[in-house]
């Protein structure tokens, strides 16, 4: 399979992996032939990337971290609470227990991570944006357990962890539709409230039942920044949570590398720059570290050009140093596609160096946004 941006979609292509909506709905299956009017669906979305067949690439597979079912689960969960909790008309004292729901979600993806514990962090991005908070918030939550597994927490502390950061923008579900979703620049007072949503979490979950205190911490302070420069308090490093510092990280990462609809999505290395762009004044050093050793900066799949001017597709991925990849070459220099492609693995040809990556864009937002 063959990782492409939307915009190089063309009739006739056909999908290797499922599409899913919010709801964790299947959408568009494997092998389901794509249309004009599918791929312009797909664009208005929001979807940034899908992968296709391709006879080039065909023993190529890609394993998602958690499986579609879990996924589906968690995201019909986040969805069912997250709207009781923004539905006006629900009193705090009627909402639901959340922390059941929550624990199970956060066991069953701790059960996936542990079934697989060389698992890197691939695209997350195969589904609709048609509700960005519900795929946000899981996508998140399996960043930050993954991370919490490499750092070496224990199993208690990741549940902990676990359900910080699957409830870490809860608060969003009292910000107004018309700021949350607003598809130009917020002004100085909408970005303000857009901040409320820390203190809104915090409030949300410091009493219910069944929810860790230090989880409504880190919805808290989340948006906590090593320098003081984030909210709502302007902590600085030692006033911060350990666990506020790896949500923070992974927030800012699938923010990144999620299209939204003022501006697109950045693809893996591009995000990894910009967060090293804040490393030891808005995120920690050496969290940053583990969480480089776990991202693939280029996905499986994705196209990419070579220093030596050649051009082909990642096909795998070196869990111990993943910015040298193993490239199967279908262009050589001049453009020519190559009548006998063959895998060339940039670990043992360290000349080669990746020169671009197919999909890439300009634009770079604020660490911080």
């Amino acid at each position: 399979m063959r990782l492409l941006p939307i915009t190089s979609l063309q009739p006739g292509m056909r999908l290797a992996k499922k599409i899913f909506n919010d709801e964790g709905v299947v959408l568009l299956r494997e092998g389901a032939e794509l249309s004009a009017g599918i791929i312009r669906k797909l664009y208005n979305h929001g979807l940034d990337y899908v992968y296709i067949q391709d006879k080039d690439t065909d023993d190529v597979m890609v394993n998602d971290i958690v499986s579609a079912e879990i996924k589906r689960k968690a995201l019909k969960e986040i969805r069912t609470h997250f709207s009781s909790i923004a539905d006006p008309r629900v009193q705090k004292s009627s909402y639901p227990i959340i922390g059941k729901s929550f624990s199970g979600i956060v066991d069953s993806i701790l059960m996936e991570l542990s079934d697989n514990p060389e698992v890197m962090v691939m695209l997350m991005s195969m589904h609709t944006k048609d509700h960005y908070l519900y795929h946000h918030s899981l996508n998140v939550c399996i960043y930050t357990l993954l991370l919490g597994k490499v750092h070496g927490y224990s199993v208690d502390e990741l549940r902990v962890l676990g359900i910080g950061s699957l409830l870490h923008d809860v608060g969003k579900a009292h910000i107004p539709n018309e700021i949350l979703f607003k598809p130009g620049r917020l002004t100085d007072e909408e970005y303000d409230t857009i901040k409320l949503h820390t203190e809104y979490g915090f409030k949300i979950l410091k009493d219910e039942p069944g929810i860790p205190l230090l989880a409504a911490h880190c919805a808290y302070q989340h948006h906590e920044r090593l320098n003081g420069s984030g909210y709502p308090r302007g902590l600085t490093e030692p006033d911060i949570h350990d666990y506020a510092k790896w949500i923070g990280i992974a927030d800012s990462y699938d923010a990144l590398t999620t299209s939204r609809v003022y501006r697109a999505a950045m693809l893996p290395h591009q995000a990894l720059d910009v967060l090293y762009s804040g490393s030891g004044t808005l995120y920690d050093r050496s969290m940053l570290e583990v969480f480089k050793s776990r991202i693939a900066i280029y996905p499986i799949g994705v196209t990419v050009t070579l220093s030596n001017g050649y051009k082909g597709v990642v096909v795998h991925i070196h869990t111990s140093i993943p910015q040298r990849p193993i490239v199967r070459v279908l262009f050589n220099e001049a453009g020519e596609r190559l009548p006998a492609p063959f895998d060339l693995d940039l670990l043992g040809h360290h000349s080669v160096m990746i020169t671009a990556v197919e999909g890439m864009n300009a634009h770079m937002p604020s660490p911080t946004a």
